[in-house]
């Protein structure tokens, strides 16, 4: 039976999380089919993996939360598709406060269908050179040949949604590019992946995907500190595994990779906060990212930079007199 252990946040504890902003002194110990048990320490390498400061992430460090900001090249986004030009956007948030602006030009919203890549790149490349000198730059593909053209364009983070499941050639091509990637953990495709997806323990599942995944990864020739992992809120997922996933995220620090969290006006933040339009879900994103940031996620992408922007000034001025 395989052990898991979350460490349990705290503004003073025995340990620092991550390198981060937060201490621990105690963990959840999580076993399949039992209740959770808290202990008052781990095995070794447990806490080498839980305290290591993480890496630097395209010139940011990881001892702070980081705002990611959402550029939309698409038509058809679930949230704001074919209402911004992808160059304006990026120049919109980069003004906002975004530390890193993600670049995408294919809706992974649920039903969305794969568009051609010559179309693709037709709208990612140039936005991506729109937000030169802005902030750094995200490119949010699945495919290694739009990844390539975004790259040369002048990104410098790849953001693949399926995790290296979708092209066989991703791996080899951020190998060889020597630049990061974020892994983020999807079951099915966007066209399928909400008809009925199910899980035996959705916390864990996840974590034992993502653990297959930085291994696939590093036996392609990526080290691990230049690998992100993304739990992959809504994708392949009811609104109670993103709530289990959710309350107990901190766990996914014990892979020793920088995490980043995308919830932003998602579905079930209308679902619990009773709002239908994608645009009024502001409110209910800062909720869901400030209780992220209390257990140590490290970066948060979203639509909304200036309220997110705020409600992190205002959460570190309280938590931290800052």
């Amino acid at each position: 039976m395989s052990d898991y252990f979350r460490p349990i946040p705290c503004e003073t504890g025995r340990w620092q999380l991550a390198g981060g902003w937060l201490r621990f002194s105690q963990c959840e110990l999580l076993r399949r089919g039992e209740a959770p048990r808290v202990l008052d320490s781990a095995p070794p390498e447990v806490l080498a993996a839980l305290t290591a400061p993480r890496a630097d992430l395209l010139g940011l460090s990881m001892n702070r939360p980081r705002l990611m900001g959402i550029v939309n090249a698409t038509p058809d986004s679930f949230s704001d598709g074919g209402r911004y030009d992808g160059a304006e956007q990026a120049r919109l948030l980069a003004g906002q406060g975004a530390e890193i602006l993600d670049i995408g030009g294919e809706s992974t919203r649920p039903g969305a269908r794969e568009i051609p890549v010559a179309e693709e790149i037709a709208r990612v490349v140039p936005a991506i050179r729109a937000a030169q000198g802005l902030a750094a730059v995200s490119v949010d593909t699945r495919k290694a040949a739009v990844a390539r053209a975004a790259l040369a364009a002048g990104a410098g983070l790849v953001n693949d949604v399926s995790g290296f499941d979708f092209d066989p050639g991703m791996a080899a091509l951020v190998a060889e590019s020597g630049v990061p990637v974020c892994l983020m953990h999807a079951q099915g495709i966007p066209e399928t992946m909400q008809d009925n997806p199910s899980y035996g323990d959705v916390l864990l599942d996840v974590y034992d995907a993502l653990a297959l995944r930085i291994a696939r990864a590093e036996a392609a020739g990526i080290p691990r500190d230049r690998i992100v992992i993304d739990p992959g809120i809504g994708f392949g997922k009811t609104q109670v595994h993103n709530l289990a996933i959710l309350r107990r995220i901190s766990v996914y620090h014990g892979l020793g990779c920088a995490i980043l969290l995308g919830i932003s006006r998602k579905r079930f933040i209308g679902t619990i906060g009773g709002a239908e339009a994608a645009a009024d879900r502001g409110p209910g994103t800062l909720a869901v990212t400030l209780a992220g940031i209390a257990q140590g996620i490290q970066i948060h992408r979203v639509h909304d930079v200036a309220q997110t922007r705020q409600g992190l000034a205002l959460w570190r001025a309280v938590t931290e007199g800052e």
